[in-house]
């Protein structure tokens, strides 16, 4: 047995074991169980024995293997192309869908985890190699927390506060607080949306925020996730019965309109507050330089 293959193995073990740890179907149902599972476990077992040999590589001076990670890199850019394409086809049927920033922001962290399974594989692999397998496990578990960290983001409690406003009609506009949402004028439609809507304002925590929920992905976002975990009330072809989300250009508060089909104020807010915030629905204007000289002034 070569020196180097209980390393090897030790550390792609520890690599899939990552990646299977990063690897949840929850409420968005996605990845889809079991085939959409193991295409990504698959690829993370690919990404931890790249991970594990470029050790032993670099070690025996064969710099010219090293190079398959950059090929790696090439492959596992085209995961994320491969998982953009997916959510893209399958939101078209979606009764409330994701909208494009959403799908950016899954296809980039599916892409992203398989380089953290490379890190994990590589950061073990090379501690069995100078020290024992006791480091082994020691860099494994460092590993495992730095991917657990990385994969964690903010969520929408984390930069507004929620709150509950039942919806209400002035004439044929309907509204959540004073937050005008649209314009319904069917009676029939009036008396569904006062049975089944709720309303809540998402109330800004800074200036910066006011622009991050402001994105129109961002909003979609919450509007997607909320509909897919209370459901909604609504079918193809009934346009008035979509849910929506609109600013108050005065101080960038929104309005959300929602139409679940389990109407319960609690799980609704803390399943808005549940929702990611959009790596690139972030802005932060306060640390332009303008700002920056206006605070100095």
């Amino acid at each position: 047995m070569n020196e180097y293959t209980l390393p090897i193995v030790f550390g792609v073990a520890i690599g899939t074991i990552a990646r299977m740890m990063m690897l949840r179907t929850d409420y968005r149902q996605y990845p889809t169980y079991l085939h959409g599972k193991v295409i990504h476990l698959s690829l993370g077992f690919i990404a931890a024995s790249l991970g594990a040999v470029a050790v032993p590589a670099i070690m025996e001076m064969e710099f010219t293997a090293v190079t398959f990670l950059t090929l790696a890199a090439t492959q596992f850019r085209e995961v994320r192309n491969m998982e953009r394409n997916t959510l893209t086809e399958v939101d078209e049927f979606e009764l409330v869908s994701r909208g494009k920033t959403y799908i950016e922001g899954i296809a980039i962290s599916f892409e992203s985890r398989n380089y953290l399974v490379i890190f994990t594989a590589f950061l073990v692999t090379l501690f069995y190699i100078i020290w024992n397998v006791y480091f082994a496990v020691l860099g494994g578990v460092i590993g495992l927390i730095v991917a657990k960290k990385l994969m964690s983001g903010s969520t929408i409690k984390d930069i507004v506060d929620i709150e509950y406003h039942p919806v209400h009609f002035e004439g044929s506009g309907l509204y959540i607080d004073n937050i005008y949402i649209m314009n319904i004028g069917l009676q029939e439609r009036q008396e569904e949306i006062l049975k089944y809507g709720m309303g809540f304002v998402l109330v800004p925590k800074s200036m910066d925020v006011i622009t991050t929920i402001g994105n129109l992905g961002q909003r979609q976002a919450i509007l997607h996730d909320v509909s897919i975990s209370l459901g909604v009330f609504r079918d193809s072809g009934t346009p008035a019965l979509t849910p929506l989300i609109k600013r108050d250009l005065d101080d960038g508060r929104i309005g959300v309109f929602l139409l679940p089909q389990i109407r319960e104020k609690s799980k609704a807010i803390q399943i808005i507050g549940s929702v990611p915030v959009l790596e690139t629905a972030i802005r932060m204007p306060s640390k332009s330089k303008t700002h920056r000289r206006r605070k100095k002034s």
